[in-house]
């Protein structure tokens, strides 16, 4: 009987020196984005190599546990996007998303986020709505808005004296944000806005919306679109002639949108952006660092995702705890400096305020070589660029 006894005892034993011994589950932290679709060259597996990275400068875990990252397609799906994170909170333990790629889908995984009291930091997406009416107390918009692109773009072009403008806006939250906040610049500024048409998500073939335009006689055609949408209208209005007598103003593009186009077809574009590679020392490093493991040069949502991680994860380790609360205390207590942003800092309600930037597309015979695109104009001011707390239509903000 004793050596019984002593036989269970040592299995006892060795049983919980087992469990002491197993790792903690890991931090894990998710993104959904566009892998395959129209925006897959401006968020993507950039976006997934560009949070890895973060991770791993910050030292691959955190409060003694690893952080291990998950990333799917929602195929620019709302629906797949909130089932995504939805499963994901419910069963896989992601403690917080770090983007969603597209407005849309976005709104969508905000919603679930936000009944879940998880932390959602957006990169990709531009709606005005997700730090107005969608706001939340765990969603951070870190990158761009239509707010900040219309105050770039727009109101340089009208300064330029493009003061009546016809929209070709795509058919969903951030085209509708996008045109809306750019024609309150263009008629805020004395301009005029003679038309518009709406256009489906990932459309081929823009002929008869780029011709309602031409005719309406606008001085600017405004693309209130994004990714391949931006790029297709581009490319078929200077094949149809249009911008020999009409001035298109691309009002969000990325760097890989200009890429595509070629200096060429995009030189004179006004863009705004809240990031370019080439900016100083850290902006080049970081960018070096991407290009030898993706093979090009990042985009401002794929550096914001960077970003937003090691924000993340600093606040986390700042809170002793993954508890949402306590980790958003902390993000919007410090000032965000390091190679996207310089003294940024997150609003309550949950805008992340920065400098936005207004370049001008270079001509070929101004360029040095591939990715050398960008012309700076002028530096935005992130408390300029953003919109003001005192127009918020946050149900967090305090009036």
């Amino acid at each position: 009987m004793l050596k019984i006894r002593t036989f269970v005892t040592a299995v006892a034993m060795v049983a919980s020196s087992a469990v002491l011994a197993q790792d903690p589950a890991p931090l894990k932290i998710g993104a959904i984005l566009d892998m395959s679709g129209l925006y897959a060259d401006i968020t993507g597996d950039g976006s997934v190599k560009a949070a890895q990275m973060a991770i791993d400068d910050f030292g691959g875990e955190v409060l003694g546990r690893k952080v291990e990252l998950l990333s799917a397609d929602h195929l620019n799906k709302a629906d797949i996007a909130g089932a995504t994170a939805r499963e994901w909170f419910d069963n896989q333990g992601v403690e917080a998303l770090v983007d969603v790629a597209a407005s849309a889908t976005a709104l969508a995984a905000n919603e679930v986020a936000r009944s879940r009291k998880k932390i959602i930091m957006l990169s990709g997406p531009g709606a005005v709505t997700l730090t107005n009416e969608a706001c939340s107390p765990y969603t951070v918009h870190y990158n761009y808005d239509t707010c900040a692109l219309s105050h770039g773009t727009a109101l340089a072009a009208l300064k330029q004296g493009y003061n009546t403008w016809f929209f070709l806006t795509a058919d969903y939250a951030f085209g509708s944000d996008l045109e809306k906040d750019a024609s309150a610049v263009v008629i805020d500024g004395g301009g005029k806005i003679v038309g518009r048409v709406r256009h489906p998500l990932n459309t081929a073939d823009f002929s008869s919306f780029l011709l309602q335009a031409q005719a309406s006689k606008a001085k600017v055609i405004g693309l209130a679109n994004a990714g391949g949408d931006t790029i297709n209208a581009i490319k078929q209005a200077a094949e149809f002639g249009i911008t020999k007598n009409q001035k298109l103003v691309a009002l969000l593009a990325f760097i890989t949108d200009i890429e595509s186009l070629s200096l060429q077809t995009s030189q004179g574009l006004l863009v705004t952006e809240a990031f370019y590679w080439d900016m100083n020392d850290e902006t080049r490093a970081f960018s070096k660092r991407f290009e030898a493991k993706i093979g090009r040069k990042p985009t401002s949502a794929q550096a914001s995702i960077y970003s937003s991680v090691l924000t993340y994860l600093n606040a986390v380790k700042k809170a002793g705890a993954t508890n949402s609360d306590a980790v958003m205390v902390e993000m919007k207590r410090v000032r965000i400096n390091h190679m996207f942003a310089k003294n940024g800092y997150i609003r309550e309600d949950g805008r992340m305020i920065h400098d936005m930037y207004l370049f001008e597309v270079k001509s070929p015979s101004d360029s040095k070589g591939k990715w050398d695109n960008y012309k700076l104009l002028e530096t935005i001011p992130g408390d300029q660029a953003f919109q003001p707390l005192s127009l918020s239509r946050c149900p967090l903000v305090k009036k």
